[in-house]
């Protein structure tokens, strides 16, 4: 047996129930799609986890031009009753709106929704008229103006990928984590096999604009 034989036993050797369980838990895939990710990237855990996500978000583009009329309003009140949120998730059957997978998701982007106080839904949900006010406003700074104008856009532009992951919900960091609310809903329709759509959201809080 050669080294690059040897080599190779060793990786597959790592294929075992606790790395699948270890892969499941970081993506949230399957079973049998954690160990065909483990087998294609010969027990790498890092490749195998960027491999279902690459399939994931892959996926979610095939379906996200299916309709999605079901799905559930839901709403979630904080803790002590002073923060409140209605919102509604699509999906595409009444079936996958009733397991216990979509109802804990709707459930954690209300708890987002209440912790992190997003404006928007989506990019494409923020008014023409706001986004070149915010772009605007970016370009008329100061750290802005005092660079060449060769670069104030690119730098604006940076600017506002990191106001977009404050103010918009999909872009937003989930619970500090790398993945964003966006790739939290890519995984899940990823697992479901529907196309699921975040529609609207409404956030409450106790005493606000009084």
């Amino acid at each position: 047996m050669g080294v690059d034989d040897r080599r190779y036993e060793n990786k597959m050797a790592n294929i075992n129930a606790e790395t699948v369980k270890k892969l499941r838990e970081l993506t949230g895939a399957g079973v049998m799609e954690c160990k065909r990710a483990l087998e294609e990237t010969e027990g790498d855990l890092e490749r195998a986890a960027a491999l279902l996500k690459e399939r994931g978000q892959a996926a979610a583009a095939k379906r996200a031009g299916r309709e999605a009329k079901d799905g559930l309003v839901s709403s979630y009140i904080h803790t002590g009753g002073k923060i409140g949120v209605l919102i509604e998730v699509n999906c595409e059957t009444d079936f996958v709106a009733r397991t216990d997978e979509f109802q804990r998701l709707v459930r954690e982007v209300a708890m987002q929704v209440a912790g992190l106080r997003p404006v928007y839904t989506t990019i494409e949900s923020i008014p023409a008229a706001e986004l070149e006010a915010k772009k605007a406003e970016l370009m008329a700074g100061e750290k802005v103006l005092a660079k060449p104008e060769s670069v104030r856009a690119q730098i604006v532009e940076g600017q506002l990928k990191k106001w977009f992951a404050e103010v918009v919900l999909l872009e937003q960091p989930f619970r500090d984590q790398d993945r964003t609310v966006g790739q939290l809903v890519t995984e899940a329709i990823a697992k479901t096999g529907e196309n699921i759509k975040v529609r609207r959201f409404v956030r409450f809080e106790l005493g606000e604009e009084m």
